[in-house]
């Protein structure tokens, strides 16, 4: 790995760059969208600040875990083996290996999976329940700050990781990729915002991205399985939902008009 300020001197090191830092902010999406969801919770002038602190959080990690490369690329070595003959194939999921080899990333991916799923299904069940907890939101608010920055720092880790082996992939070059990732999370506070406010402003926009989240944990829990998921398809899901429900607020924004 290259981490030598000079490599800016080709152009090949600024496309690698605009290309990198596209595609950490397409990446950081979901990010975007989990923070705002958790920091809703909090009275409205600490959800800014929530905000910041989750992606700034994300930024300091992103960094150190480049300039940590080495070890995060041992990451990827396998730590142990599972044989798991013929599950993909019963649950549909096709060219995926029949023993699961277990790395460092794998488990992180896992994990991380399985908290997005419990993290979503339960706010989505806060929403359609009407519980008491949702009731009580401004009285404990001040007491769950703490509580809130803790679980975005952990989905950050979760992202972060992700984030830099997919920069790996893409360029030799260190300084492009810490660079790409400051760039990426200056845009992300730049507009996490309007997208808090947006998907705070409707309700049902927000249940669509709990669904969102919901489909990106169950692909981090694929991809610790070793079962490869397409993201492009994910993302194209995603965004055509988006645009249907955009159409729907629009819609009933003209019907109460009328």
């Amino acid at each position: 790995m290259d981490y030598d300020l000079s490599v800016f001197a080709h152009a090949d090191a600024w496309v690698s760059l605009v290309t990198l830092t596209f595609l950490e902010i397409v990446l950081g999406v979901d990010n975007i969208i989990f923070i705002s969801i958790v920091a809703s919770k909090l009275p409205k002038n600490s959800q800014k600040k929530a905000r910041n602190i989750g992606l700034l959080v994300a930024m300091v990690f992103r960094v150190l875990l480049l300039l940590s490369i080495t070890w995060i690329i041992g990451l990827t070595a396998p730590f142990f083996t599972l044989p798991f003959e013929g599950l993909f194939n019963a649950i549909g999921v096709e060219n995926a290996k029949e023993a699961i080899e277990v790395s460092g990333r794998d488990l992180i991916l896992l994990l991380g999976g399985f908290f997005l799923l419990a993290k979503s299904t339960t706010e989505i069940h806060e929403k359609v329940g009407g519980s008491q907890h949702e009731k009580n939101v401004g009285s404990m608010a001040k007491t769950a700050f703490g509580a809130v920055i803790a679980q975005i720092i952990l989905i950050d880790i979760v992202f972060s990781f992700d984030s830099i082996l997919t920069a790996v992939g893409l360029t030799p070059h260190v300084m492009v990729m810490i660079f790409a990732v400051i760039l990426a999370m200056g845009v992300m506070m730049a507009f996490s915002g309007p997208i808090s406010d947006i998907i705070n402003r409707y309700p049902t926009l927000q249940m669509l991205a709990l669904s969102f989240l919901i489909m990106i944990g169950l692909t981090l829990i694929l991809e610790g399985m070793n079962a490869h998921v397409n993201k492009s398809v994910v993302y194209i899901a995603i965004l055509f939902s988006l645009g249907v429900e955009l159409l729907n607020i629009r819609l009933r924004k003209k019907a109460d008009i009328k």
